[in-house]
């Protein structure tokens, strides 16, 4: 297992994966460690986590840095992804408690309610392009609830996952609470089928999730999954245009154009679509690429060469289907993992560039009739992870994001992940929800607990079912 600087292509460091026996050993303890984690009052996991919250920020930098060498990340980008996951932190540490607070319930009984009980280690399989926050967006709010983290990260960013390990161990978590798995991808159905792990979160690719559910599946074990995208950004006839290229612009090259809810296919009224190009062109040649280190770059390299010549086939099969390239489109010579910010136009539905999930900066423009064919044409995806409208119209965009199908709607704004919402997607895009009071409850036992009335009892009885 290699961590390879996309920049200069060179070998950061080498892993030697952990053997069978050492997995045994690890996924072993962190039952152990379950039994006395569980009974940890809140309280004393809020301060544990806060303080994980402390290490990230006085280690920011540093954190930021690795992941510049392992996969390419622009720094002031990282330094915001590390200061999101603090943020995180501090956000289940101060409501998990509320979040599964036991729900009291009116049914005929003497009492009756819905508890929250954690479920014990749960796996995360985690991918590369958020390398931290894609880990603590799981991590916080599972050991919240009471339960384990055992991660198992992509291997080119090894050194992100033991350096998650690191933070909350010197946060003072108790060892085994977070365990850092470095074995291959080829692994993990054996991990799942571990007795020890009760559920399993992956953030990846439609295959990869179809892999862990199979295996998950056939061990009934709960899963989440967060898969890809191809976000729809339809721009209406009534948009500020202005506004609306800087919006489009920003999100699709968000980490390189390397995120599941970046913009990917920018659906614009026939009104707009001229102005929309011209605008969208002349900010994308403004882009600087280079190396992530360098604080004069706007993105840095893609992940890998791998991923990087993936990008480019995706976009050279759509030009032979008839797409338009606008700029962009060619491989850098010279050493490392770059591709330019590229515009493809007059993409339509069967071209690759529309049905595919292109993990790179590249724009795809559609041209919409009219609002109706806006919204088909958004739909006509297998995927349904985020979505955003351009309007000035608000009762319109209430309108119109209750017909996208996916699990964000952003309005005049790109899509984004925030603690205090929901988040996932529908259709190949995966199942489940992260974040919020809804990403804390997946992975517990929702448990009715009933007291019955003692025969006898005075007490008026209370006719049917509902929630207070």
């Amino acid at each position: 297992m290699q961590s390879v600087n996309p920049h200069s292509g060179q070998v950061i460091r080498t892993y030697d994966p952990q053997d069978d026996a050492e997995v045994e050993r690890l996924l072993g303890a962190a039952e152990s460690a379950f039994h006395d984690w569980k009974k940890s009052s809140f309280a004393d996991r809020a301060q544990l986590l806060k303080a994980a919250g402390g290490v990230l920020r006085g280690r920011k930098q540093q954190l930021a840095e690795l992941m510049a060498d392992e996969m390419g990340k622009v720094l002031r980008d990282g330094v915001a992804e590390i200061e999101k996951c603090a943020g995180c932190c501090d956000f289940y540490a101060e409501n998990a408690q509320r979040f599964l607070a036991n729900h009291m319930v009116l049914t005929d009984a003497e009492e009756s309610y819905i508890a929250f009980d954690p479920l014990g280690p749960v796996l995360a399989v985690m991918p590369w392009n958020f390398p931290f926050w894609q880990v603590f967006r799981f991590a916080a709010p599972a050991l919240m609830a009471g339960n384990i983290g055992v991660l198992k990260h992509a291997s080119n960013v090894s050194g992100c996952a033991l350096a998650i390990q690191d933070v909350f161990r010197e946060a003072g978590f108790p060892e085994q609470t977070f365990t850092a798995l470095l074995v291959e991808s080829a692994r993990v159905e054996q991990i799942i089928r571990h007795p020890a792990i009760q559920a399993v979160t992956l953030t990846g690719s439609a295959a990869a999730g179809r892999s862990v559910a199979r295996a998950a599946g056939a061990e009934l074990k709960k899963t989440v999954l967060e898969l890809g995208g191809s976000d729809a950004y339809v721009v209406l006839d009534d948009a500020r245009l202005d506004a609306a290229v800087d919006i489009c612009v920003k999100s699709r090259l968000i980490n390189a154009g390397q995120s599941c809810i970046a913009a990917k296919r920018f659906i614009v009224h026939k009104s707009l679509r001229a102005q929309f190009e011209r605008a969208y062109v002349e900010r994308f040649q403004k882009i600087r690429y280079g190396d992530p280190r360098d604080d004069s770059s706007d993105i840095g390299p893609l992940a890998r060469t791998d991923l990087r010549d993936q990008v480019h086939r995706q976009v050279e099969e759509s030009v032979r289907q008839g797409a338009k390239l606008l700029t962009g489109g060619q491989v850098p010579s010279g050493v490392g993992a770059y591709y330019p910010p590229t515009v493809l136009t007059n993409v339509q539905p069967g071209m690759v560039a529309f049905d595919e999930e292109v993990f790179g900066p590249v724009a795809a423009i559609i041209e919409a009739n009219d609002e109706e064919h806006a919204i088909a044409l958004a739909n006509q995806s297998p995927f349904g992870l985020g979505a955003a409208l351009f309007t000035q119209d608000k009762a319109r965009a209430d309108r119109i994001a209750r017909r996208i199908e996916a699990g964000n709607v952003f309005v005049n704004a790109f899509v984004k992940s925030d603690a205090r919402l929901p988040f996932g997607g529908v259709k190949q895009s995966g199942y489940g929800r992260e974040l919020s009071w809804f990403g804390i409850q997946e992975f517990v036992n929702v448990k009715t607990v009933y007291h019955a009335r003692v025969e006898g009892d005075a007490k008026s009885q209370v006719p049917g079912d509902r929630l207070e």
